[in-house]
């Protein structure tokens, strides 16, 4: 769903390019751009979703935005800190946006796996509990905040599943941007190549159609589209 006001398509197509100047920089380098490349992009994405919608706006996009700019923070934060002092802000930054895509996805749950469907709830669940199973050995100290947003990133991959194929393909593209992080940071040895592109290409794919899903839900009205 491309947005129709021109701001909004302006704003899309500058996130394409900075998001492919900033995977470029994953593969080529130098490393130096990398934070500055990313803290950019979520801004962007948040004035794509102010740009294509009209005040009052309803509750799911006041939340979206919400979790983009957690999003922005579980990306910009890691930034000022190092080691797993890094790795919490990152986690709490994440996990913050994910319990906020949950409330926002939550009142689709009629139309998620959750109730239609139900046997796609196995590949959901079997994902999630392999991820765990693989990292918990390795997690030490941080076990209790990587089981929970474990569970909070499957929940939102589910529930992200109601509001429509958009939506849904995005959260599970983000459950597989994360777990590639969680298999990156505790599974010695283990890793893809070029897994920071992999990463990050999984990540912004996943933002972008979540974005784009929701702004294609909200010109549809329904009962959830209370205004704020």
């Amino acid at each position: 769903m491309i947005p129709r006001p021109l701001p909004a398509r302006a704003l899309l197509a500058s996130f394409l390019v900075l998001g492919a100047v900033h995977l470029a920089v994953q593969l080529l380098g130098p490393e130096a751009w990398s934070r500055p490349t990313q803290v950019l992009l979520m801004p962007v994405l948040a004035l794509l979703v102010l740009a294509a919608t009209e005040r009052p706006r309803s509750r799911l996009v006041v939340l979206v935005l919400a979790a983009l700019v957690f999003s922005w923070l579980g990306d910009a934060l890691p930034a000022l800190a190092e080691g797993d002092t890094a790795f919490l802000l990152m986690v709490a930054g994440f996990l913050v946006a994910q319990v906020v895509y949950v409330c926002a996805f939550w009142p689709y749950r009629a139309e998620s796996v959750l109730h239609r469907r139900r046997w796609l709830l196995v590949p959901y669940a079997g994902a999630v509990a392999a991820l765990m199973w693989v990292c918990v050995l390795h997690t030490g100290v941080l076990l209790v905040p990587v089981l929970l947003y474990g569970l909070v990133l499957g929940l939102m991959a589910v529930v992200s599943t109601g509001v429509n194929t958009w939506t849904a393909v995005g959260g599970a593209l983000f459950l597989a941007s994360d777990s590639l992080i969680a298999l990156r940071s505790f599974v010695p040895g283990l890793d893809v190549p070029q897994g920071g592109f992999w990463v990050m290409a999984t990540y912004l794919a996943a933002q972008a159609l979540i974005v784009l899903g929701v702004l294609r839900r909200v010109r549809t009205p329904d009962l959830s589209r209370s205004a704020v």
